[in-house]
């Protein structure tokens, strides 16, 4: 298998860490994109090296800042060589119900999650065109398709990063780069883990199967979306909520 190179956003989080490391077994060549604010990064990369991935780069940038995020994709290149695959999993949220909902909630939940997808896919789809390969995938979020009372934010930028996604799959079909989005239910995170235990039942009762998602099953996703055998899927969403919901 050609080794390729993949840039994922948000990397040292509970997600983003799953994500990097099923890319690495898939045998891609990974850039870890992380905020600035970060300050664990030479932790997050020992931890890496003692389960078996060393070779991570890692690249420093706030993905709500254009200039950042040429920045990264700059440093990127310079390091591993032209980005042949974008996982754009960077997120935050600002919780609240509307009603109590301030601005600033809102304009950070939505230039961090939905903005930055233009800030860094812009560094990286046309060159992929150019080179006639290459792979994006969007995390989305099961409340995206569904919304979810307190995350009119939230909600209102996953289900945007859904119509990026069609959009720019329509846009860069024809010239062999793939855009997806994959949309996740509740995920089994180590700041999901922390919940209140009677929340976490209530959330996993919830769940038709009775548990939630393994960081892993979502990076195995994204790590199928990167392959080249995954060539003929874009456009498409894919739903990874144990039977949350259907759409």
């Amino acid at each position: 298998m050609t080794q390729r190179i993949a840039l994922v956003t948000g990397a040292m989080g509970g997600l983003g860490t799953a994500i990097c490391q099923e890319l690495a077994k898939a045998g891609h060549k990974v850039v870890a994109s992380y905020h600035p604010q970060f300050d664990n990064k030479d932790a997050w990369l020992a931890e890496m090296a003692e389960a078996g991935f060393k070779d991570f780069v890692c690249v420093a940038g706030d993905v709500s800042s254009l200039e950042d995020c040429e920045k990264m994709v700059n440093e990127a290149e310079a390091a591993a060589g032209p980005v042949d695959i974008l996982i754009n999993n960077a997120g935050i949220t600002r919780d609240k119900m509307f009603a109590k909902m301030e601005k600033d909630g809102w304009d950070a939940v939505i230039a961090t999650n939905l903005t930055s997808l233009f800030n860094m896919t812009k560094q990286v789809s046309a060159k992929m065109a150019a080179r006639g390969w290459g792979r994006i995938v969007n995390i989305s979020s099961v409340n995206g398709v569904k919304g979810q009372a307190g995350q009119t934010n939230y909600s209102a930028a996953k289900a945007g990063v859904i119509g990026f996604t069609k959009a720019l799959a329509a846009e860069l079909a024809a010239k062999g780069v793939t855009v997806n989005a994959i949309c996740p239910g509740y995920v089994a995170t180590k700041m999901v883990m922390a919940i209140k235990p009677e929340v976490l039942q209530s959330i996993i009762d919830g769940v038709p199967m009775k548990r939630l998602a393994k960081p892993e099953e979502i990076g195995y996703a994204c790590a199928y979306l990167s392959n080249d055998l995954s060539g003929f899927t874009t456009g498409a969403t894919i739903n990874i909520n144990g039977g949350l919901y259907y759409q």
